[in-house]
């Protein structure tokens, strides 16, 4: 059995539009996504897996399998239906009863205030590009930090800020689908690090009980050979997709090199300058020497070539393998590294990334505190045989313990490493993969809502019990 440090959390992870359904009950505000979905007619974030009406039923099960603590997010539509104004008491009420469950089960909430779910009311009036938005986003967090403060110690400001821009406004997976607007994109990351680092200054100022973090999405780029136009290619790729947000949230200023290259980025599709200004350095300077932990998303790794041609992306979203191509102009390829294995959706199975990643940022972002892994498992086509036919999603096991050992050692080679969270808890709706790719320790029947404990949630309560002992 792997040897993790006692105390380890084991978690599972969530998220509201992933899991509650009920996406227009009790007076909850659209999102961005919801009028998007309906006009692609390909799949319905309802019911998901009933998760705001059946979280008893899930969190019985973390009890029941040794997940200590549960990643869950806040949906800031269920507060705001406007994105600000006016208040919904039953939505307020509705994460006052999951806190309440949580602390009733003795398992630990980490919660997130933004995962990819803007009010429809602040995406139509500009997002994330909107420095408006910023302030209302702030105002839902100064909220939430008072509302619901005594039964909630672990807060996460933001979910994979590189996945909302990125898709947003270069790949086009996100609305608005806009594609190759590189400008676009960067601005939002750095509006992302701010609004980031306002809410981090925000919690502190209010002198919060708990930590505060925030969690990115972390994939090891590297070149594909050691030509130096393949090692610079995968440097604009690491800047525009990592460094430039690790920079910002955990040591509170862009280095030179990260804004040149960044700046090439822009210069190679349109030009344009970032909007950044004095006020802005000082909330990121102040956040990331205040930042208690950072949460690392890591599912794969990126293999990256020189490339001088068009843009293009081909977004694999129905598990078809060998489908997916991603070519940005001015920055580089990303290829099929060979003897590397890969998942239905493509994405390479690749355990030295996480390690290399945990260990790049204990060493290059000293004012780190902690690190959790706060999102990492296998997309999978799960096959249900019968209710009394356990599930066997072995790959899905190796893949957990293949990275898990990746992190023992980064942990045992310095790295602060204090916990892990398995994506998912449960089987849930998968925003551009809509429900063929099932990433739960239990799997959902989403025509009953029956929850049935895979092999691999029997593997996972071991672990749990081998940290314990």
């Amino acid at each position: 059995m792997l040897k993790l440090p006692k105390g380890f959390v084991l978690g599972g992870a969530t998220a509201a539009y992933q899991c509650e359904g009920a996406t227009q009950a009790d007076g909850k505000g659209k999102v961005l996504w919801d009028d998007y979905l309906k006009e692609q007619g390909r799949f319905s974030p309802d019911p998901a897996c009933d998760f705001y009406h059946r979280y008893p039923e899930d969190l019985v099960l973390c009890k029941q399998f040794g997940i200590k603590a549960i990643r869950v997010s806040i949906a800031w539509s269920r507060i705001f239906p406007e994105g600000h104004g006016r208040i919904e008491p039953r939505g307020v009420a509705f994460y006052h009863r999951l806190f309440d469950e949580c602390a009733e089960l003795g398992i630990e909430p980490y919660v997130t205030l933004h995962h990819f779910d803007s009010p429809d009311a602040t995406y139509r009036t500009g997002d994330w590009l909107n420095p408006e938005n910023i302030d209302y986003f702030v105002d839902f967090a100064a909220f939430c930090f008072k509302e619901y403060g005594s039964q909630v110690k672990k807060w996460i400001t933001i979910n994979e800020p590189v996945s909302v821009s990125t898709q947003q406004y270069i790949t086009g997976t996100f609305p608005p689908q806009e594609h190759f607007q590189f400008l676009k994109a960067l601005q939002c990351e750095h509006n992302f690090n701010l609004a980031h680092a306002r809410v981090v200054n925000l919690f502190k100022k209010m002198g919060c009980e708990g930590e505060i973090g925030i969690v990115h999405a972390l994939q090891t780029v590297y070149p594909a050979s050691d030509d130096v136009k393949d090692r610079h290619a995968a440097d604009l790729q690491d800047a525009l997709e990592i460094r430039f947000y690790l920079d910002g949230t955990l040591e509170g200023k862009y280095s030179d090199t990260t804004l040149q290259l960044v700046n090439e980025i822009l210069e190679k599709n349109g030009g344009g300058e970032l909007v950044i200004t004095d006020s802005d350095r000082d909330e990121l300077d102040r956040a990331a020497d205040q930042l208690d932990f950072v949460g690392v998303n890591y599912y794969f790794s990126k293999f990256v070539k020189d490339f001088e041609g068009k843009s293009e992306f081909t977004h694999n979203g129905t598990g078809t393998k060998g489908t997916s191509v991603s070519r940005l102009q001015g920055i580089g390829e990303v290829i099929r590294k060979e003897g590397i294995p890969t998942t239905d959706w493509d994405w390479p199975i690749y355990p030295q990334g996480i390690y290399d990643m945990l260990m790049r940022i204990t060493k290059e972002y000293p004012k780190t505190r902690k690190i959790y892994v706060t999102e990492n498992g296998l997309g999978h086509k799960d096959k249900f045989e019968g209710k009394d036919q356990l599930i066997d999603d072995q790959p899905r096991i190796d893949y957990i313990e293949q990275h898990l050992e990746k992190i023992a050692e980064a942990i045992q080679d310095g790295a602060n490493v204090q916990g892990y969270f398995v994506w998912s808890l449960q089987d849930m709706f998968s925003w551009t993969n809509g429900y063929n790719k099932r990433y739960g320790l239990f799997y959902v029947d989403f025509e009953t809502q029956e929850r049935y404990p895979k092999k691999s949630a029997y593997w996972f309560k071991e672990l749990s019990h081998a940290i314990d002992s």
